[in-house]
């Protein structure tokens, strides 16, 4: 008699390889997503960094296949492994199985909850229409609880929140209101887009709390887009630098912070305030990010690179991989200080 065996999930819950997304247009085709291979563990909370238009939220998007028309992954893969079945091809679902993908095994918080939440219909009510829309057979009592539960998570009160239309609503608690969102079907990985954008300092530690707390206590992975090197700093497990759509490093915060190898991410730490540090000191990245329909030949960050050379303006660089660890630029892991 042979016992069963237990078979142990996959170590990654999200493997992209070579994810290239387009947007074509009338007269051209903007190449948001350059070659971009990333692997997100299971249980961990990975960030991704780096200046408006560099393609963080496009890539996320792909997870859930809502990249904003009229944008395509035109390339590579999308692969999700579940803790317990087959990997899921995400770039294949039909449209009836993505929709049952999205929510139930990867939710997402939007930047701005005041546009993601129906104005006309209480909160309560939107709620269960996502219980029904997604043919979960709930009672409204197992819905009441399950509410219960995510808002109790989110430090809410359930008996007031319920009935409130989103206006009656402040913007921390229609974020924490997404957040419960996010929870209700039991996903197993969180997108979150710039989640406490136009928030109060105060307000955006607190809900950077509530998520370490669920993310710790429930193991669900996540995803952070973000600007704020602080709170990838605080947060994260993991990060990587997007730029100009391409993957510039990646790895443990802790190393990345440390040995910071890419000259951009030297520069986005560089050019990050403290509370204790010298203001004088700070020295911004010098010149703007590339126009997507105009890149310059080689590396894309050549112009603002302080340590270009010829061979950066000739060729774009490979990604080098060192242990958990990669880069994209011609020096490698070559110190340049």
């Amino acid at each position: 008699m042979v016992e069963n065996q237990i078979v142990q999930p996959h170590e990654n819950i999200v493997e992209i390889e070579h994810a290239v997304i387009d947007y074509p247009l009338r007269r051209y085709t903007i190449r948001a997503v350059t070659d971009v291979s990333l692997n997100l563990k299971r249980g961990a909370i990975t960030a991704l960094v780096g200046e408006s238009g560099s393609g963080k939220t496009t890539l996320a998007s792909s997870l859930l296949r809502c990249i904003s028309e009229p944008g395509i992954l035109s390339g590579g893969e999308v692969r999700f492994y579940p803790a317990e079945g087959a990997p899921v091809e995400v770039h294949k679902l039909s449209p009836r199985e993505i929709d049952r993908f999205r929510w139930e095994k990867v939710s997402m918080v939007f930047q701005a909850a005041q546009s993601a939440l129906n104005p006309v219909y209480t909160v309560r009510a939107q709620f269960e229409e996502t219980v029904r829309e997604h043919g979960m057979k709930w009672s409204r009592e197992r819905i009441e609880q399950k509410m219960r539960e995510v808002f109790d998570y989110v430090k809410l009160d359930y008996d007031r929140v319920a009935r409130c239309y989103p206006h009656e609503l402040s913007g921390g608690m229609k974020q924490r209101v997404m957040i419960a969102f996010s929870l209700l079907l039991d996903p197993e990985l969180i997108v979150l887009d710039e989640p406490t954008t136009a928030l109060d300092v105060i307000t955006q530690d607190y809900i950077f709390s509530i998520l370490k707390r669920i993310n710790r206590e429930k193991g669900i992975s996540m995803l952070l887009m973000t600007h704020d090197i602080g709170i990838v700093a605080k947060f994260a497990d993991y990060v990587g630098v997007l730029y100009a759509g391409r993957l510039m490093e990646f790895g443990s915060v802790f190393d990345v912070f440390r040995e910071r190898r890419h000259p951009y991410t030297k520069g986005l730490i560089r050019a990050t305030p403290s509370l204790i540090g010298d203001l004088e000191a700070l020295k911004p990245i010098g010149g703007s990010p590339p126009d997507l329909r105009n890149l310059p030949q080689g590396c894309v960050f050549s112009p603002r690179c302080p340590y270009c050379t010829d061979a950066c303006r000739e060729r774009e660089p490979d990604t080098a991989v060192q242990g958990g660890r990669c880069i994209k630029c011609i020096h490698g892991f070559e110190e340049y200080e």
